[in-house]
């Protein structure tokens, strides 16, 4: 093959579509007169470190169970890279790796013990269980507590061993369940800093978390889910535009910041302008979403302008817009 076909071949994989790793179709789950899900249509893609965000009994929980083969669903169906949930439970559980929110650990078994007994589980051959444990070890940041026992290891090293423990099959995609939940903020960087080496890796990530402003730099795509059902899904910066009425800028001047809001008000570009915390909050139509409208008015104006940047919305703030506060 030619150098000139090898080029076309990378052109064409980079335009290719991107290939899911779940489905769910009307997916829905009932616990008696109660409904936790209902009708949930949602696409995972390959190698997606995906959010899924919403407030306690959201049915996020529920959810990841379905996926994980823990639970039916009342209704509709879910595939996990190509194989059904319900159909075909025991090809899933070899793929994925799930962590829930709260886990059991033996405390008084070793670290190594631990992940041994998980890769026999796994049915990984006695000869390569040794390299195996080594590697995820490595791989989570545990290597020197391998000979300490789990009952003496702090909450975020308990958990680092639990993702280790998911890790031990190799599993193409990962089920993480409030993954830093009572973590401290070092032991939650540190974990998502994990999370964000395992999907340059390949591996596919869907976690549940309440930490937002996390999930907003750690993942690409994300879901938002009130009382059930799905609100939004889709790229994290686009659940920001869909929420916003215009792209919004902070504005500081050294003049009459009466004058400047005067300026601002009168051009039918911008749709508010009012002051905040010493600085102008300034929001520009989205079809004229222009810094330089901003600038322009303030300096014809006469206005001395010292600072104008773009401001974007927290995932925090949008998943208040977007939801109610609803729960099950």
């Amino acid at each position: 093959m030619n150098e000139n076909h090898l080029r076309l071949n990378e052109q064409a994989a980079s335009f290719a579509p991107p290939v899911p790793a779940v489905q769910t179709y009307g997916l829905s789950r009932a616990y008696g007169s109660m409904t936790a899900l209902s009708n949930l249509d949602l696409t995972v893609n390959r190698a997606d470190l995906f959010g899924f965000i919403g407030s306690n009994g959201a049915g996020k929980t529920t959810t990841l169970r379905i996926l994980a083969t823990f639970l039916t669903p009342s209704s509709g169906r879910a595939e996990v890279l190509g194989h059904d949930v319900v159909r075909d439970a025991d090809r899933v559980r070899h793929l994925i790796g799930y962590m829930p929110d709260f886990f059991g650990v033996y405390k008084d078994m070793e670290v190594t013990e631990y992940l041994d007994f998980f890769g026999a589980c796994y049915k990984i051959p006695a000869a390569v269980r040794e390299k195996t444990v080594a590697d995820v070890l490595e791989l989570v940041g545990l290597t020197e507590k391998r000979g300490a026992l789990i009952g003496a290891l702090s909450r975020g090293m308990q958990q680092r061993l639990g993702l280790a423990r998911v890790l031990i099959h190799d599993p193409q995609l990962l089920l993480l369940d409030e993954p830093a939940s009572g973590l401290d903020p070092r032991a939650r960087i540190e974990m998502m800093a994990i999370l964000q080496e395992l999907q340059r890796m390949g591996k596919t990530i869907i976690i549940s978390s309440h930490i937002l402003s996390e999930l907003q730099t750690l993942c690409n795509r994300c879901a938002i889910i009130e009382k059930g059902r799905l609100i939004y899904s889709g790229p994290v910066q686009g659940v920001r535009a869909d929420s916003q009425a215009g792209r919004v800028f902070r504005v500081r001047v050294s003049t009459d910041m009466a004058r400047a809001l005067e300026l601002l008000r009168a051009r039918p570009e911008i749709v508010e302008a009012h002051e905040e915390d010493g600085r102008l909050r300034v929001t520009v139509r989205e079809d004229l979403a222009d810094a330089g409208v901003v600038a322009e008015t303030l300096v014809r104006g006469g206005a001395r302008l010292v600072e104008l940047r773009e401001e974007e919305l927290g995932l925090e703030e949008v998943f208040l817009r977007v939801t109610k506060g609803e729960t099950q």
